[in-house]
């Protein structure tokens, strides 16, 4: 598939199908994971993968929304606080990592036929407890992952002309 295709063809999927996702599928994945950039190489990431009810259950305790326990499978990546390179201003790149391997994999969730939905508004501390983490492991962003059950609508972009600055703001 074409890139740009690709990027429209993406969309926030909230009904699934129950079929499982196949391991070779789910590898493809998070193979797209692995390969996203991260500062300085320095890849501080963690992919946890949910699959069947009773994890998904279990994660559900952080994220409360119906919908979210119908996919049969999700993904959470998380970040290890003390690898994350820093700037000199002190600004960490963890979340910035994490978004970007996240993009890849929701990417290439949907070039495998997946459907998947951006979560970042989850109560940290339950997922973190759902997943088992250690303090220095922080959860940064999430995604159910299942075949999709229908097409949503297109939600509309802005205008380049909206969005766009050439040279300064």
């Amino acid at each position: 598939m074409e890139f740009l295709s690709l990027v429209k063809k993406r969309k926030s999927i909230r009904a699934y199908k129950p079929d499982p996702v196949p391991q070779k599928v789910l590898d493809a994945v998070l193979e797209a994971g692995r390969f996203a950039p991260s500062a300085c190489n320095f890849q501080p990431w963690y992919f946890v993968v949910l699959q069947g009810k009773k994890e998904m259950v279990r994660l559900s305790n952080g994220y409360k929304q119906q919908w979210f326990l119908h996919a049969p499978a999700a993904l959470v990546v998380c970040i290890d606080t003390t690898k994350a390179w820093k700037r000199s201003d002190g600004k960490a790149y963890g979340d910035v990592d994490a978004a970007i391997a996240m993009d890849h994999m929701i990417l290439a969730a949907t070039e495998q036929g997946l459907g998947t939905c951006w979560i970042g508004a989850f109560n940290r501390e339950a997922v973190s407890k759902a997943l088992g983490l250690p303090a220095h492991i922080e959860p940064v962003v999430m995604t159910p992952l299942g075949y999709p059950e229908g097409e949503p609508e297109t939600r509309p972009r802005k205008t380049m002309e909206e969005i766009v600055r050439m040279g300064k703001f």
